[in-house]
C-alpha cells in the first residue's frame, strides 16, 4: 500500500501520550507539512501557536472539555487564521492544514487528535484571550501531539451506499 494511503487509512485519534518529549525540529516538520496545504487564492492565512507550557495547557483544558488529553500531551499546535487574509475561506484553508499535520504526525510515529475550537464562539474567544491573539487572528483547532500511549484498531469506514454517480 502507498505510504500516503496507508497513513490516511491507519491514522487514529490518540488521546493518551507517553512523557517522551516532542522536539522543536519535529514540531517544525509538522508545521511545515501543514503549510503545504492548499489555500484558496493562495491566501495562506494560517498561523501556529506551539503550546508546551503546563500552565497554558491547564487554562485551555479549563475552557475546552474536549482537550483534556493535554494532560499527557507534551505539546500542542493551535492552528489559527488571519481572517483578514481570507474572510470567507479561512476555515477551509485551516482544515487542510489540520489534515496535513495529522497525517505527518502519524508518518513520524506520533499520536495526535483533532480538537475543534472555532465552531464554539465563546470557547474560541476564551482561547484567543489565553493565547493573547490579536483581534484579526482566530483559533481554528488544536492538535495535542505526543508519542502514543495507546493503540487503536482500524475500523471499516468505507460504505459503498454513500457513493453516487452523476446524480443521487
Amino acid at each position: 500500500m502507498n505510504e500516503v494511503i496507508n497513513a490516511i487509512h491507519n491514522r487514529r485519534s490518540i488521546r493518551r501520550f507517553t512523557d517522551k518529549p516532542v522536539t522543536d525540529s519535529v514540531i517544525n516538520e509538522l508545521i511545515t507539512a501543514g503549510c503545504y496545504a492548499p489555500s484558496g487564492h493562495n491566501a495562506q492565512p494560517w498561523h501556529f501557536i506551539v503550546v508546551r507550557s503546563d500552565k497554558i495547557k491547564e487554562k485551555i483544558m479549563a475552557v475546552h472539555n474536549n482537550m483534556q488529553m493535554l494532560k499527557t500531551a507534551p505539546a500542542a499546535i493551535i492552528v489559527c487564521a488571519d481572517i483578514n487574509l481570507a474572510p470567507d475561506r479561512w476555515c477551509d484553508d485551516c482544515g487542510g492544514v489540520m489534515q496535513n499535520i495529522l497525517l505527518a504526525a502519524y508518518s513520524l510515529g506520533l499520536g495526535s487528535v483533532y480538537s475543534g475550537i472555532h465552531h464554539n464562539l465563546e470557547r474560541a474567544e476564551k482561547i484567543a484571550e489565553i493565547l493573547n491573539l490579536p483581534d484579526n487572528i482566530k483559533p481554528f483547532a488544536g492538535i495535542p501531539i505526543g508519542y502514543p500511549d495507546e493503540e487503536k484498531a482500524v475500523p471499516e469506514r468505507m460504505s459503498r451506499d454513500k457513493i453516487h454517480y452523476d446524480i443521487w
